[in-house]
């Protein structure tokens, strides 16, 4: 018998679905999961329980007699959590409460955005601690449907109807180098780049990216490519330039030690790139050629829209945001 200690409350949910669906199709829909996770859920509670719960029939997943007997009570205690979680939220104190929340994040807005969010967190809310998922993991979309994120931040081009976008900041792309850079004090000019090697981020590598540049999954489109590819061949084309080469990153942490004493020139964020210059040292450049801002979006499940405690907490997100665009311009 399944320890109530080591049971997933998930696996709750899923066998919910299906015996009210009587397909494994419908309730990987009604969940949002795949066909696969689910009937992978079903596989781990039925060895949990060490009981059958359902048999594959023509007319698709018929209950035993246990599954029909367990169903009334678990869904009782389904909507009791539900109610008491409620009620619960309804109460919130960001001063007083203790908890924990999963943010969603790459290491660009973990360097940027998160330190004054956790500044914010440790006077208003000493209680509460963030637990930091990487938003360039595959599943990402799926882990929001989990419950198993409650806020990812970063940009996105579309959204599913059950989640809910919301632009937090607006940034645009720089060039950086090094403080003993060839370049000096000079501006960058579109014969640069074809002078210097160019180190740019793509978190999908540069022939993943799907949708000019974005990863779609679960209906989710999210930033793969973390500079405007587009603005820049463009501009290379227009000046029949084209670069000498690149190195294409998963991530931005490596760049400081990549560009320290090179000829390397990155196209970061201008949040990053101020970051770099404040504590290493880095100069910033500004593009010699025109390219859109870059919107920064906060995305969450439809059914945190009224938690008390994750409207508070997309407001501190939010609120850390604009500290950031304010103080760097």
């Amino acid at each position: 018998m399944i320890s109530f200690d080591k049971l997933d409350l998930n696996l709750i949910r899923v066998f919910d679905a299906v015996m009210e669906e009587r397909s494994v199709l419908r309730a990987s829909q009604r969940l949002h999961l795949s066909q696969s996770a689910v009937s992978h859920a079903l596989s781990r509670l039925r060895e949990g329980l060490d009981q059958e719960i359902f048999v594959r029939t023509g007319k698709g997943m018929t209950p035993t007699s246990y599954a029909i007997e367990i169903i009334g009570p678990l869904r009782a205690a389904l909507l009791s959590m539900s109610t008491t979680l409620a009620k619960a939220s309804s109460s919130f104190k960001p001063e007083s409460v203790s908890r924990s929340f999963v943010i969603a994040a790459n290491d660009y807005v973990s360097a940027t955005l998160l330190p004054q969010l956790n500044h914010q967190l440790s006077i208003a809310a000493p209680g509460i601690d963030l637990s930091i998922m990487p938003s360039t993991r595959l599943d990402l979309a799926e882990q929001i449907d989990l419950g198993r994120i409650d806020v990812a931040i970063g940009s996105f081009r579309r959204a599913p109807e059950r989640f809910r976008i919301k632009a937090v900041m607006f940034q645009d792309e720089v060039f950086m180098c090094c403080g003993t850079h060839p370049l000096g004090a000079k501006a960058l000019q579109m014969e640069d780049l074809v002078r210097y090697p160019l180190a740019v981020v793509s978190v999908g590598g540069e022939v993943e990216g799907t949708l000019s540049g974005y990863i779609l999954e679960r209906g989710l489109a999210r930033q793969a490519q973390m500079y405007d590819r587009n603005a820049l061949e463009q501009a290379l084309a227009e000046a029949g330039l084209s670069v000498r080469r690149q190195i294409v990153l998963p991530h931005f942490l490596a760049l400081p030690m990549l560009l320290e004493g090179t000829e390397l020139l990155a196209i970061v964020p201008r949040p990053l790139a101020r970051t770099f210059a404040r504590t290493l040292g880095f100069m910033i450049k500004p593009l010699p050629y025109p390219v859109a801002r870059q919107q920064l979006d906060i995305i969450w499940h439809s059914n945190n829209d009224n938690d008390p405690a994750q409207v508070w907490l997309r407001g501190q997100i939010s609120a850390a945001a604009d500290e950031i665009s304010h103080s760097q311009g």
